[in-house]
C-alpha cells in the first residue's frame, strides 16, 4: 500500500483495565506506594500499561512494531519515536472495569527538520468507562526519521556492573530524584506495555540497524517516572498532563528528575548526562484541581 492511497480507519474496542501489567509496573517502580487492585483508581498515564494491546507475530515488521499501513500510516522511514502528547482526566478509571477505547490517526505531517526528513503523526484516543462517560482524552506524538549511520566501530554492551539492576527512582532532595535504568528494567516494561519495539531490548539492532549509541529508554517510561515523583510527593489530583520528549535517553545514563511549583500545577522535568545546561531530555506539565 502506498502512502497516498492510505486513509485513516478509527478503532473502537471495548478493553479491560488489566490487574496484571498494573501490578507489574508497580512492582518495576517499587518506590513504596500501595499498589492500584481491582476497583482503584489508575494512576495518571498508567492506562498505558493497564490497556496492552499485543499484535500478532505475523504482522510484526523488522523494528518490532505492527506493520504500517493498517492503522498507522505506511511511513517509509525507519526510526519511530513516542515524541509526547496531552491527556485530559475528566474521571477515573478503575483497575479491573471494562472501558471502550476509540482511536484514530487526526493528521500526518511531513517535515524537514535538522537531521533530514521527519514524519509526524497525531493519534486521538479517548476512554470512556463501563457507564459510558468519558474518563481520558488523549492526543499521542508519533515522530518517524530516517536513520543514523551505524557507528564505524562495535559499540560494546555495559558491563554487568553498570547493568545491575537496582531501585529505579532515589530520592535526592525535597524536589529531586535520580531515575536509574538498566536492560531489566527496559525489558519489564516492554513487557507490562506490550511494547515489541526492539530499540529498547535488542542491542544489535539498536545501535547497528537505527544507529543509537545504546538501548533507548522508552519515552512512556520517563513520562511515567515524572508523573510518579508528583505522587510520591502528595501531589494535588491531576486533571490534564502535556509531556513532551526532547533528546533521547540511553539505558544507564545517569538521569536526574526535577519538580518545580508553578501557577496551577507543577513543572516536571528529566535532565540526562548534560545535565541541566544541556537542557531536559523530557517533561511533563502538570494541572491540578
Amino acid at each position: 500500500m502506498t502512502a497516498s492511497a492510505w486513509q485513516p480507519r478509527p478503532e473502537t474496542s471495548i478493553e479491560l483495565l488489566d490487574p496484571a501489567p498494573v501490578a507489574a509496573l508497580a512492582a518495576l517502580l517499587d518506590d513504596g506506594l500501595p499498589v492500584p487492585g481491582p476497583g482503584d483508581p489508575l494512576p495518571p498515564l498508567w492506562h498505558w500499561v493497564a490497556l496492552p494491546r499485543w499484535a500478532a507475530s505475523g504482522v510484526l515488521g523488522a523494528d518490532g512494531h505492527p506493520r504500517r499501513g493498517s492503522f498507522l500510516p505506511p511511513v517509509e522511514l525507519p526510526r519511530r519515536m513516542f515524541a509526547g502528547g496531552e491527556i485530559r482526566l475528566h474521571a477515573p478509571l478503575l483497575v479491573g472495569s471494562t472501558v471502550r477505547r476509540e482511536a484514530e490517526v487526526v493528521s500526518v505531517t511531513e517535515k524537514d527538520g535538522r537531521s533530514g526528513a521527519l514524519v509526524v503523526v497525531d493519534v486521538r484516543i479517548r476512554l470512556f468507562t463501563g457507564t459510558g462517560q468519558l474518563a481520558v482524552e488523549e492526543t499521542q506524538n508519533l515522530i518517524y526519521r530516517e536513520a543514523a549511520p551505524a557507528p564505524d566501530r562495535p559499540t560494546q554492551p555495559p558491563s554487568a556492573e553498570d547493568t545491575l539492576p537496582r531501585t529505579p527512582l532515589r530520592r535526592t532532595a525535597d524536589n529531586a530524584w535520580d531515575l536509574r535504568t538498566d536492560p531489566s528494567l527496559l525489558a519489564r516494561f516492554s513487557a507490562a506495555t506490550a511494547n515489541a519495539h526492539r530499540i529498547h531490548y535488542d542491542w544489535p539492532y539498536a545501535t547497528g540497524v537505527e544507529g543509537y549509541p545504546g538501548l533507548v529508554v522508552h519515552g512512556p517510561l520517563q513520562a511515567i517516572a515524572l508523573a510518579e515523583i508528583h505522587r510520591l510527593m502528595g501531589g494535588a489530583p491531576v486533571r490534564e498532563l502535556r509531556h513532551r520528549g526532547r533528546a533521547p535517553l540511553f539505558c544507564g545514563q545517569p538521569a536526574r528528575l526535577l519538580a518545580t511549583e508553578v501557577p496551577g500545577g507543577v513543572s516536571l522535568e528529566l535532565f540526562g548526562p548534560g545535565g541541566e545546561s544541556a537542557g531536559p531530555n523530557a517533561t511533563v506539565d502538570v494541572t491540578t484541581d
